[in-house]
């Protein structure tokens, strides 16, 4: 069925009506939408994170440290999904950028903390407020309540799913070749 259907006009101001049934229009669909929301997210925060090495996992990389404080260099591999070898691609770029230190971890001196610097901290505000931005555009037609659920109920999906099928190597998905169904 196209977009001139009579389901279009069923929609209501908050959306598609929920009625999924064969001949709803595409509109409808959850795959549909969480698609087109994600690709105007990834398209705007890949812009506004343009700057930074590594884009997006430079983010998480600030991020992470900055709010857990310094992490071993394999573990926060681990932790954000990163394969160890492009995490050390990865901080070398943040490193040089000054944003990023590796020092002996005094528990164990074969290996390397990840320390955010001073110039991190600033960054990382620069770049909070320039997502914050990004959000607005993405969630612009959602009140503050309406985005405060949104955000609580997709977290809440979110963790279900990872905590059923977590991804164990973020890397892969960069390949096309691989079946992201089967990571």
């Amino acid at each position: 069925m196209t977009s001139t259907s009579p389901d279009v006009g069923a929609r209501t101001a908050h959306g598609v009506s929920p009625r999924v049934a064969s001949g709803a229009p595409v509109e409808a669909d959850l795959g549909w939408a969480l698609g087109v929301v994600f690709r105007r997210y990834a398209k705007a925060s890949g812009a506004a994170l343009d700057d930074v090495p590594g884009g997006p996992r430079g983010y998480q990389v600030l991020a992470t440290v900055t709010s857990d404080g310094p992490k071993r260099q394999l573990d926060l591999a681990a932790q954000l999904g990163v394969d160890r070898t492009v995490m050390t691609y990865l901080l070398d770029d943040l490193e040089k950028a000054g944003l990023v230190q590796r020092q002996p971890d005094p528990a164990d001196r074969r290996a390397r903390l990840i320390v955010p610097t001073e110039q991190a901290t600033e960054t990382l505000c620069d770049l909070e407020r320039r997502l914050a931005a990004t959000e607005d555009e993405v969630l612009g037609s959602l009140d503050e309540a309406e985005r405060a659920s949104f955000r609580t109920l997709l977290q809440r999906v979110a963790l279900k799913a990872d905590a059923i099928d977590p991804l164990h190597n973020a890397c892969v998905l960069a390949d096309e070749s691989v079946d992201p169904a089967t990571t």
